[in-house]
């Protein structure tokens, strides 16, 4: 069995067109789609500025395909979550589950889409053709590309990761901002620590202190990525340890 990832602009879909036109919004599906007439509902998540998110959702409501489009709770911090309601006959639309699951493909749920792109990761059989589950992804004008294909036994879940070359995407001001965060309790779970006291640490603004931010945990967190799909054995962290501490 193989590990594929698949980034994949999807046409038609208003999460990836309204998330093209707003870099800056992360969004995350938190449920599958529930229903089996033609509307259908989802709970979403979206990460970004306060009023990059509200445009993002307005911005939403405009497609033939969104019934409703609403927030669980006012838009105030850096996240929220959405209530949606989707009309899929409304459009000569189909998710990407839905191909995923009429090839009878395994599949990563929780799909994140940011800049315009969608994220999935899916589980193919050796006997699966690789080219023609593409073809079908691409079917209806969607843009696929290949990301990742490795043999799932050849992964190695490593403990720990050399953190060297994680940070060099990164500019001065980012890393200045991002060590700011992370020295003040930004990323503790629960903490209570949001970009405002952050930006008043700095004396930024929250919107510049944001997009630092969010440029930051991108270039961060792809690094991270390509680390484990490079694959590195524990063997080689616990040398590349041994070689720090010398």
């Amino acid at each position: 069995m193989r590990e594929v990832t698949f980034r994949i602009h999807h046409a038609g879909e208003p999460e990836c067109e309204v998330s093209a036109r707003h870099p800056e919004v992360r969004y995350r599906s938190v449920s599958s789609m529930t229903g089996s007439g033609p509307e259908r509902k989802r709970i979403a998540e979206l990460t970004g500025p306060p009023a990059e998110i509200e445009a993002f959702v307005e911005e939403f409501r405009e497609f033939d395909l969104i019934v409703s489009a609403e927030p669980l709770a006012p838009i105030e911090g850096t996240h929220a979550y959405v209530a949606l309601t989707i009309d899929v006959s409304a459009a000569d639309w189909e998710g990407i589950s839905e191909r995923f699951s009429r090839m009878g493909i395994h599949y990563r749920t929780g799909t994140t889409i940011s800049g315009g792109v969608e994220r999935w990761t899916a589980y193919l059989e050796d006997a699966d053709d690789l080219s023609a589950v593409m073809r079908e992804l691409e079917r209806g004008g969607n843009e696929v590309e290949l990301a990742r294909n490795v043999e799932l036994a050849s992964i190695e879940r490593s403990p720990q990761l050399p953190a060297s070359g994680l940070l060099d995407g990164l500019t001065d001001r980012q890393r200045e901002v991002l060590a700011t965060a992370i020295a003040a309790g930004y990323y503790d779970h629960g903490g209570g620590v949001g970009v405002e006291e952050v930006a008043a640490e700095l004396g930024l603004g929250t919107t510049t202190v944001w997009e630092h931010l969010s440029r930051a945990e991108s270039a961060v967190m792809n690094a991270l990525f390509d680390r484990f799909a490079e694959g590195e054995p524990v063997g080689a962290v616990r040398e590349t340890d041994r070689s720090d501490s010398s």
